[in-house]
């Protein structure tokens, strides 16, 4: 069987099984479109808190962006896992007590201002839809090369899977379709990096193997992989070259922002009671690990597999050729008709400047191959020649992460649509299904924003959702902080703090992002930071920072809340039978 047919087998009996999984659990109510019924147990909100949150960034791209960036680029790893520990610590239980459907929803009645929930919203909207421009890119590369087409028609074929699942079985659809999707991308992200590891270190535990020593070498894989890319004029992979305050601020954003993403808060409403919302918090995090622990091993052995792919012999004096390309096998008889394959797919080229009939891959101005990061996970197993059967299911598990992310954030818009500007405030005596009807058809107009979007980003995958964190950190995770540990913060001061705090942000971005959305040009670069080495994708803490200040200078310059929130505010916080909380 050829590899696209066996493509097609595996990619469409997950999607098979994920619109079954949505027309079965298709929501009736608004309780089950917004919160799944608040009937979700624990390990299943957990298994689907995981996919819900190891998007696109996560399975396609983290891996492929530290592959290429080394340790800077480690504080994806330490940022996002961060955050969720905080997320669940400080965050998910108290809004699960307070009981309310949305985030937006939380910050209006906390704040006792229909403002701060408008505002709330905008922040809402404009995080989310960064974030989907995301994983919009990652269902793109992944559709571009499994099914064989460009890019553009890649985006648009998912984009219309997630309307359909996502549109039709709302928060109850999504969750037991997320649980279907973590299965398949764990599986799919764990069986090529146990080969892979096994192959290059003898090690069939990757996490380990990033430990252990190449089996061509005898030195550890790490040194070897040093030495193959100072060879060839790169940096080595284990050397700090970004500054500590930027990395400081980059991790930071990470975290804050991470703790800040309304469609992860959201899914903490879906469980029956607070207990289950730790509960369910802390098998998430079990369930996140397992994803990683592996990146950091998947990310240093595709690069070693890059380098040999372009460099067989082992030197940087015989490079691959271009009829060796063409042959699809090199001179030592290994499969090398990946590099095509993927060419055609747009996100690989290769250019033979001086003519010598040879790809050189090096850091000099003759480089002769371009390879996006985005490619690196998906491509990896093709890179060392494993089963076409892992090859396809490699592809599944980076559809499953990237559209079980973009429903989840689809949903956090549609919500916040419908939910906090509709039904709170532009028409409040709407039916129960008209505001369903809205909810879909907010969803929808998100779908083809993201992805009109998607088809030029602002970067890769994870660089695009680190943005999309930084908006978060700035604006929506601070007030919910305030808003929950703190009684003397108002209304006027928490309004002013998520205004200052996104406006700052966004500005902060644009400068760096070349009017990206307004010229369409992608100039994702920081060069030339414009507030000392701090780059627009760490910009995120700096504006959390700003949003606590205004907010707190502005509270505290005007009248304090009412006696009745401040009441509100200490029974969020009171444990179960110490006071007058109780678990809803």
């Amino acid at each position: 069987m050829d590899q696209f047919t066996l493509n097609l087998i595996v990619v469409g009996a997950t999607f098979a099984l994920y619109i079954g999984i949505a027309i079965w659990a298709r929501a009736g109510s608004t309780s089950e479109f917004y919160a799944a019924g608040r009937g979700v147990h624990p390990v299943l909100n957990g298994m689907a808190t995981g996919a819900d949150w190891m998007s696109a960034a996560s399975f396609i791209s983290m891996a492929g962006i530290i592959s290429f960036g080394g340790y800077n680029t480690s504080a994806y790893l330490m940022g996002w896992t961060g955050g969720y520990v905080l997320l669940a610590m400080l965050l998910a239980p108290y809004l699960r007590k307070f009981g309310k459907f949305t985030v937006p929803e939380f910050i209006g009645d906390r704040f006792y201002s229909q403002t701060a929930r408008t505002v709330a919203v905008i922040c809402l909207i404009v995080a989310s839809i960064t974030y989907v421009i995301g994983q919009m890119t990652g269902v793109g590369v992944a559709f571009s090369r499994f099914l064989e087409v460009d890019k553009t028609t890649g985006l648009l074929i998912g984009a219309a899977i997630v309307f359909f699942y996502a549109v039709i079985g709302g928060m109850k659809g999504i969750t037991y379709t997320q649980v279907a999707q973590y299965v398949v991308l764990i599986i799919a992200y764990t069986i090529p990096a146990i080969f892979i590891s096994l192959q290059l270190t003898g090690n069939p535990i990757p996490p380990l193997g990033l430990f252990s020593d190449h089996v061509g070498t005898g030195e550890p894989i790490l040194s070897t992989l040093n030495g193959m890319l100072q060879d060839l004029g790169f940096a080595e992979y284990t050397k700090q070259s970004d500054t500590t305050l930027n990395m400081f601020l980059f991790t930071m954003s990470l975290m804050i922002g991470t703790a800040g993403l309304p469609h992860v808060i959201v899914r903490f409403f879906t469980v029956p009671k607070v207990s289950d919302a730790r509960s369910s918090a802390g098998w998430a995090l079990v369930f996140i690990a397992l994803l990683y622990l592996t990146a950091p091993a998947v990310a240093a052995m595709a690069r070693v597999n890059l380098i040999d792919t372009f460099y067989p012999n082992g030197t940087s004096e015989a490079a691959l050729s271009l009829a060796e390309i063409e042959a699809g096998v090199d001179n030592q008889g290994n499969r090398v008709d990946w590099v095509r394959n993927w060419e055609t797919t747009g996100l690989l080229a290769f250019d033979d400047k001086n003519a010598d009939g040879l790809i050189e891959y090096n850091a000099s101005a003759e480089n002769e191959l371009t390879v996006n990061n985005d490619i690196i996970t998906l491509a990896n197993p093709e890179i060392a020649n494993l089963p076409g059967w892992v090859i396809a299911l490699v592809a599944a598990g980076g559809l499953a992460a990237a559209l079980s992310t973009a429903a989840g954030l689809l949903m956090a818009i549609a919500s916040a649509v419908s939910h906090d500007l509709i039904k709170s405030q532009l028409n409040p005596s709407i039916s129960e299904k008209g505001e369903l009807m809205a909810a879909r058809i907010a969803m929808a107009v998100a779908i083809a924003v993201a992805t009109y979007l998607g088809m030029n980003p602002p970067g890769f995958a994870a660089q695009t959702v680190a943005l999309a964190f930084g908006l978060a950190a700035a604006s929506i995770f601070p007030a919910l902080m305030m808003g929950i540990f703190s009684k003397r913060i108002n209304n006027k001061g928490a309004v002013a703090g998520m205004v200052a705090g996104l406006v700052v942000t966004i500005i902060y971005i644009f400068l760096h992002k070349g009017w990206f959305f307004i010229t369409g040009t992608n100039s994702f670069t920081d060069a030339d930071p414009l507030l000392l080495s701090i780059k627009s994708t760490s910009f995120g803490a700096v504006g959390a920072l700003i949003n606590f200040a205004v907010a707190f200078v502005v509270s505290n310059a005007t009248d304090e809340p009412p006696a009745e929130i401040q009441e509100l505010v200490e029974s969020i916080r009171i444990p179960r039978g110490a006071g007058a909380a109780v678990d809803h």
